[in-house]
């Protein structure tokens, strides 16, 4: 019977260790299956959607972006929609990239393009990209992407403005990788994944903190209610991610779900490129308002120390070979995994993602949120300066 014995000390970690999986099943059970649960009520009518197409300006920032202007502009510019224009506003050493826009706007006359001076300092060239773009646009919704990406089909536009409702000012979407091999993209698309369930979730639950510039759309008018960037210009980045996260609330902001409308980028095969991006969203997350960062926080700070408390129940319980405690230590864990990879999945099902996670999964829950810490730790070791324009 000593296998079916349960000392005081090994009670008190399974409790513990019940009370981090009751946490966690909540986070995914009300937050992270929030994309999932939007998407079926949206095919089955439950959300109500504008009638009408208004005209809308698309902005893109081009950084010496000739190649990926290539390969993805014709696919903005063939979006099946009534009427748009599509604004570039390039920036950097000339690769090409002017002459390639001039030529093609004899075959797409909605396309528009324009420059920013050589002399411009001391401010986010992102930021003023944008700005420049924002006010040549004709119409009062713009949609901001990056040179980078491309729709995954032509009725991207028409998706995203079905939620042009009249209550509306923000509309965000989901940007993602196509699929691609060898264990940092898995990495890299794993964190995307998540990070965008996580965020979308918030914003629909009433509570947007964030968004990314590849996929998101805003009213031209809420953009000057708010000066812009005004209140970072001094940033290198924050276009995106700080303001949403200044201008979005539970009333004014709607996500858009469907696969058609995601947002796709070929494959990162450098672990350079990647690192630099998260960094930069680092040094930003600490101006974020709201509780949703600390939310976040929470989720990840109780998935960690599940992990330690189902590990350490278990290693105890069997060096005393009391294996009844590691049999539910076992189970918590067995548990937890399977909601996870359900939730997870049936995420990347209905955003149309490729991979699915399996094997992997518990591995990059680890990892997860130690890239996270690594990308926090950098921050502060970095000099200020160096997020800063100069």
């Amino acid at each position: 019977m000593e296998a079916f014995t349960i000392s005081p000390d090994e009670t008190l970690l399974l409790v513990l260790t019940g009370g981090l999986l009751l946490i966690q099943v909540l986070f995914y059970l009300i937050l992270y299956l929030r994309i999932p649960r939007h998407n079926h009520a949206a095919a089955e009518s439950g959300i109500p959607f504008a009638d009408d197409y208004p005209p809308l300006s698309v902005i893109i920032y081009a950084h010496e972006s000739y190649e990926d202007l290539k390969q993805n502009l014709p696919l903005i510019l063939e979006q099946d929609y009534p009427s748009f224009e599509v604004i570039v506003i390039t920036d950097g050493v000339d690769d090409g990239t002017i002459d390639y826009l001039t030529r093609l706007r004899t075959q797409y006359p909605h396309l528009y393009h324009s420059f920013i001076p050589d002399s411009s300092k001391y401010i986010s060239h992102k930021k003023l990209g944008l700005t420049l773009g924002i006010r040549a646009a004709h119409h009062d919704w713009v949609v901001t992407t990056d040179t980078g990406y491309h729709p995954r089909s032509n009725q991207w536009l028409r998706l995203l403005a079905r939620n042009f409702t009249p209550d509306t000012q923000v509309v965000l979407g989901y940007s993602g990788y196509e699929r691609g091999k060898g264990w940092l993209h898995k990495r890299i698309a794993f964190d995307n994944l998540f990070t965008h369930i996580r965020c979308l979730g918030f914003a629909l639950g009433g509570h947007p903190y964030m968004g990314f510039g590849r996929n998101m759309a805003y009213r031209k008018d809420l953009y000057y209610q708010h000066k812009g960037f005004s209140g970072h210009l001094n940033l290198l980045r924050g276009e995106d991610d700080l303001f949403i996260n200044r201008v979005a609330n539970g009333n004014n902001t709607r996500v858009e779900t469907q696969a058609e409308a995601v947002m796709l980028r070929c494959p990162c095969t450098r672990a350079k490129d990647w690192r630099e991006e998260k960094i930069g969203y680092a040094s930003t997350a600490r101006f974020y308002r709201g509780m949703q960062r600390y939310e976040a926080g929470l989720e990840t700070l109780t998935r960690l120390l599940f992990h330690a408390a189902w590990m350490i129940t278990a290693a105890i319980c069997t060096l005393h070979a009391h294996w009844l405690g590691t049999g539910i230590a076992a189970s918590a864990f067995l548990l937890r995994l399977t909601l996870q990879g359900y939730v997870i999945n049936k995420n990347a099902k209905t955003l149309g993602e490729s991979r699915r996670y399996y094997l992997t999964l518990p591995v990059f829950d680890l990892l997860q949120p130690v890239q996270s810490l690594r990308w926090k730790l950098i921050c502060l070791l970095r000099k200020k300066s160096e997020f800063l324009c100069k």
